[in-house]
């Protein structure tokens, strides 16, 4: 499971990630806003299933299905949901972002993802776009994408600036992505950027919706 963050393993399997439990309240509050009150997501890359979880318990209402590409993450997820017991959360799905094979049919009306394209090469953030554009079932359906980016009308936080170094110093595929880059290749499939949000930290939330 590629993360940044150090992980404590609990004794079930389930893994803790204190990042997760510092922003979850942040990117709920956003999420409550403009997912709608029914209806299914999809989580890309979820890592150890805490959001999976806080999320669903949040949004009862909301049909939530976490993925990952990792055996791990997906266990640790598992391990949550069954602490949860949450009704509207679903098994993890195995999915990576840069093998359409195993993505799966368009029936989700949001897809979130926190924490992937930083730490991913660009192609994952280019199989983000397409997936979202052919998973997303309505006009209007949201992609909501959480991290860190690279703007060119705002100062680079120096923090952002040092953790964008050390990015490209554990692999040179990986880095901070440029907000217009994301924003451009979105719409090539069909997803307009209609908020920014900043959040703590130096971070943001970019809520993209399907075109009609």
């Amino acid at each position: 499971m590629q993360t940044l963050d150090s992980l404590d393993a609990l004794p079930d399997g389930a893994l803790s990630s204190p990042a997760a439990a510092r922003n979850s309240a942040a990117i709920l509050e956003v999420l409550r806003a403009h997912l709608p009150a029914r209806g299914a997501v999809l989580e890309i890359a979820a890592g150890s299933g805490q959001h999976a979880v806080a999320f669903a318990a949040a949004l009862p209402d909301v049909d939530w299905t976490p993925s990952d590409p990792s055996a791990e993450a997906r266990a640790s997820i598992a391990a949550w949901t069954r602490h949860a017991g949450s009704p509207n959360l679903r098994p993890p799905l195995v999915l990576d972002a840069t093998d359409e094979a195993t993505w799966p049919d368009p029936r989700f009306d949001a897809v979130f993802c926190a924490n992937m394209i930083h730490i991913s090469p660009w192609a994952a953030t280019e199989g983000l776009m397409r997936l979202a554009g052919r998973t997303l079932r309505h006009p209007g359906g949201l992609l909501a994408l959480y991290g860190p980016f690279l703007e060119a009308d705002q100062p680079l936080a120096p923090s952002n600036a040092a953790f964008g170094a050390s990015l490209k110093d554990r692999d040179p595929a990986w880095g901070l992505r440029d907000r217009d880059a994301v924003t451009t290749l979105a719409r090539t499939h069909g997803l307009i950027l209609t908020r920014r949000v900043a959040m703590p930290a130096n971070n943001l939330m970019l809520l993209f919706r399907r075109e009609a």
